[in-house]
């Protein structure tokens, strides 16, 4: 049964979001997923496929192109730059087999795409194929750190050196230093960073993040110029 760990204590089932307006496929997904071990929720619009993967992001979620209203390539592009479910795995699904639909959508940043009709068998295939990869980037990050300039961020480790000397960083700093240096020279708004760096013990509002990037600067001390105020914006790592 596909699984992932939550704490030390227990597991839970990975989930899957699915999108489409037809009942009947939706149904036929629901079932032979739940068969495999995921949870699995189903929607039938784009709009509540937004709002229900920004409420608690899924593991994997798979999407039909042709939606009313908000289409699939819309869900796809908005998920996509949002900071809270950029890294989750999209299957496109659509009834449309031609070539410029599968790259339009991989061009929104879908991972994979399916022409219906499709055999469940291979749908299930290619979403354990999808997780499996992730899971290993996941594992990848969380083993290799992250160099930039002096700094060596270790995310398994919860670590940051600078120059070769550990710093101590409160859960907020660290999450806050680790969201910039992924992508130096981004510019992320006040919104996107408390998005990425809020955690359950740690609770982060805008105006507090200007007071975080101070305190991350302080300790940084001369590198403190690594994280740059864009005017207009928020903040980056200088690249």
């Amino acid at each position: 049964m596909p699984q992932k760990i939550r704490g030390a204590q227990h597991q839970e089932k990975l989930r899957v979001l699915v999108v489409d307006d037809e009942d009947d496929l939706l149904e036929l997904v629901r079932y032979n997923l739940t068969k495999e071990g995921y949870a699995v929720e189903c929607v039938g619009s784009g709009e509540e496929a937004l709002v229900a993967a920004r409420r608690e992001p899924p593991d994997l979620i798979v999407l039909d192109l042709m939606l009313p209203a908000v289409d699939g390539l819309e869900v796809c592009r908005r998920l996509k730059s949002d900071s809270r479910t950029r890294d989750v795995p999209i299957v496109m699904l659509t009834a449309k087999s031609e070539e410029r639909d599968m790259i339009m959508g991989l061009d929104r940043g879908a991972d994979d795409y399916i022409a219906k009709p499709f055999s469940p068998r291979v749908l299930t295939a290619r979403i354990k194929a999808l997780l499996r990869r992730g899971e290993a980037r996941r594992r990848e990050e969380l083993e290799t750190p992250l160099e930039i300039h002096e700094l060596s961020i270790h995310a398994g480790r919860h670590e940051v050196k600078l120059a070769g000397v550990s710093l101590d960083l409160t859960y907020t700093e660290f999450a806050l230093l680790q969201f910039l240096a992924k992508r130096p020279g981004w510019a992320y708004t006040r919104s996107q960073i408390v998005d990425a760096v809020k955690g359950e013990d740690y609770p982060v509002t805008e105006r507090s993040v200007d007071v975080q990037v101070a305190g991350l600067r302080k300790k940084l001390g001369d590198h403190g110029h690594y994280i740059e105020t864009v005017r207009g914006v928020g903040y980056r790592m200088r690249s």
